[in-house]
């Protein structure tokens, strides 16, 4: 009787361990899928990003999208809830990221990285 009982506790520890450990897989991709998407828009050349009516370059856009994640990052599950809770809209003013290209195209923050991660 004690033999099965250690048994069972023994395959609940295993169980348990191993679904832990693929939650952490799974946080880990999509931690690299957001980081992805953060170095994207650090590297876009001759781009603009817009934050309440001011403009910023690629690295400054990272910095902010980078601590604005950090502050959020409890409510931020996967790389869908960084561009929905991040980086679409400013919490301040609710107004719209917005990325202008140099052909002077402006294409809405979250819906440029919706495609991009649909590409990762």
């Amino acid at each position: 009787m004690t033999t099965k009982l250690i048994t069972q506790a023994l395959c609940l520890i295993c169980f348990f361990w191993s679904a832990s450990t693929a939650l952490t897989a799974a946080e880990a991709t999509e931690k690299t899928k957001i980081e992805a998407l953060i170095s994207h828009i650090q590297g876009l050349e001759n781009a603009t990003f817009i934050r309440n009516g001011s403009d910023y370059g690629g690295a400054n856009a990272a910095k902010f999208l980078r601590a604005k994640w950090e502050r959020n990052d409890k409510e931020v599950k996967t790389a869908a809830d960084f561009i929905a809770m991040v980086a679409s809209t400013s919490g301040t003013s609710g107004k719209p990221y917005v990325i202008r290209f140099k052909d002077g195209k402006e294409t809405p923050c979250g819906e440029y990285l919706t495609a991009q991660l649909k590409k990762l």
